[in-house]
């Protein structure tokens, strides 16, 4: 069972992997994002754990995004959630109630999906996915294992219909013939309504410590996610744009080495329960502001 602890360990264990980022030392306590809407023209909101735990809207996060736009603040959600496309994440935030415009929802899916080459893909994903943002000569990986021989690279979307045996096949496949793997989504994990979800990049991981130049991670905190942020707001200094998260190796880490301003969540996330202080101190990751809720 996933843990607070472990999932931060683990991302301990695989920093290496992430951008470099200048070491702080301390964080400064706020009630409300309207404490510094007058220091940020954007704020970038994760959703887990920020604006949703599972299926559930945090309360009153609706009202304040609202009111952030009220003060002239841009609003753009960025989710490493890989498992819809473009037309199922924005459906899900509505279904959610939160008031978005289809323009502010950035996925790690769609920076994934722009790295793809030719080829015959290997997709892992939901059985309910319906690809229609893929090329056509794709195969689902499932429980077959010429189907994870025959194709020429793997794109990983979703774990909600993996299983330790198809990891298994995939780790064979790779032994047998190393290919590219793309990792869709670089979370390990999600706070779910019952816990935590192992996610993706819990799997990429472990293909990352046997095959380290085979396997690319897409999603905070990696850089083309940014990319796609920073291209819809073009006008803005880095320095005015605030990342609000509440994983300190995705969200916090990613943000800061892009030179974005950085928000730590820490009621329903990841830290829920926890002071998040001996964390940050571990690993020498300290937001410039923190707060329970935005």
């Amino acid at each position: 069972m996933l843990t607070t602890q472990s999932i931060f360990d683990r991302y301990e264990e695989v920093r290496a992997r992430f951008p470099d980022v200048a070491p702080r030392t301390e964080t400064l306590q706020i009630q409300s994002l309207l404490d510094i809407a007058d220091q940020v023209d954007a704020f970038v909101f994760d959703a887990f754990g920020v604006l949703n735990v599972g299926e559930t809207m945090i309360p009153g996060a609706d009202r304040r995004l609202d009111q952030l736009r009220e003060r002239g603040c841009n609003i753009r959600i960025l989710t490493n959630a890989a498992s819809y496309d473009r037309s199922g994440a924005i459906a899900k935030f509505k279904r959610l109630g939160l008031r978005v415009n289809d323009e502010e929802i950035i996925t790690s899916r769609e920076a994934a999906l722009q790295h793809l080459g030719a080829g015959h893909w290997g997709v892992i994903t939901a059985d309910s996915d319906p690809l229609t943002d893929l090329p056509n000569h794709v195969t689902r990986l499932k429980d077959s294992p010429d189907d994870y021989d025959t194709v020429d690279q793997f794109l990983f979307l979703s774990t909600a219909d993996w299983t330790v045996a198809r990891q298994a096949l995939l780790t064979k496949a790779m032994q047998h013939r190393p290919r590219n793997l793309l990792i869709g989504n670089a979370d390990l994990a999600a706070p779910r309504d019952d816990g935590f979800s192992v996610e993706p990049g819990h799997f990429g991981h472990q293909i990352a410590d046997l095959f380290p130049n085979h396997v690319q991670f897409f999603g905070k905190p990696f850089p083309e996610v940014y990319d796609l942020i920073e291209a819809t707001l073009p006008s803005l200094t880095p320095d005015r744009i605030a990342m609000c998260g509440d994983t300190l190796h995705t969200d916090i880490l990613g943000a800061a080495a892009r030179g974005w301003r950085t928000v730590l969540v820490t009621k329903d996330g990841l830290f829920a329960g926890y002071d998040t202080q001996p964390f940050s101190k571990q690993a020498r990751l300290f937001a410039d502001w923190r707060l329970s809720r935005i």
